[in-house]
């Protein structure tokens, strides 16, 4: 007989991020993140990607050292997938808040998605900000993430201020920018 050990994980796979991915409502602060050093500036940050559509493979480690190097900008990380229907619901929020806060790097992180689906998921939705691919999903999963979208605000000096899951509302989106700026 065929082990079920597949099945199994495809089942828990499914019950995990069925709910998240559904939008869940929201989450309060959480730790830091680890291992975050200073950056002379934004621009300089050689793992940010330059480009909106180049999406980069980076692992929780690269995502890290990304964190450290952004370290002295507000940021604003939305995790997210092209086929995530909450996702799609945030989109237009999502760059509507980078184009309005330009004091503030938006960085999006696509998970278990494929290059060409998440191109156009960002040009569809008229995003200007880079996300990095993470085809696995180890980011999320490492961050102790659960589904998608999840958005995290850090501040300009370098801690994790807040997270949110699920689809987040304009008024939230706003109020917690405001919150990391100030």
């Amino acid at each position: 007989m065929p082990s079920m050990r597949p099945l199994l994980r495809a089942a828990l796979l499914a019950t995990l991020l069925v709910p998240a991915c559904a939008g869940a409502g929201a989450d309060g602060p959480s730790e830091p993140a680890a291992g975050r050093t200073p950056a002379s500036n934004v621009a300089t940050a050689a793992l940010l990607p330059t480009s909106v559509d180049a999406l980069p493979a980076l692992d929780l480690a690269g995502f890290r050292d990304l964190l450290g190097q952004v370290r002295g900008t507000p940021l604003v990380v939305n995790v997210w997938a092209s086929w995530c229907g909450p996702c799609q619901e945030e989109a237009p929020r999502m760059a509507a808040a980078a184009a309005g806060n330009p004091g503030v790097q938006f960085l999006g992180v696509d998970i278990l998605d494929t290059r060409s689906d998440a191109r156009g998921f960002l040009a569809e939705h008229g995003w200007t900000f880079p996300s990095v691919f993470d085809a696995t999903g180890a980011i999320r999963d490492g961050l102790g993430l659960l589904g998608q979208p999840v958005t995290l605000f850090y501040a300009a000096d370098g801690p994790l201020a807040s997270k949110y899951t699920g689809p987040i509302p304009e008024a939230e989106l706003t109020a917690r920018i405001a919150a990391i700026t100030s």
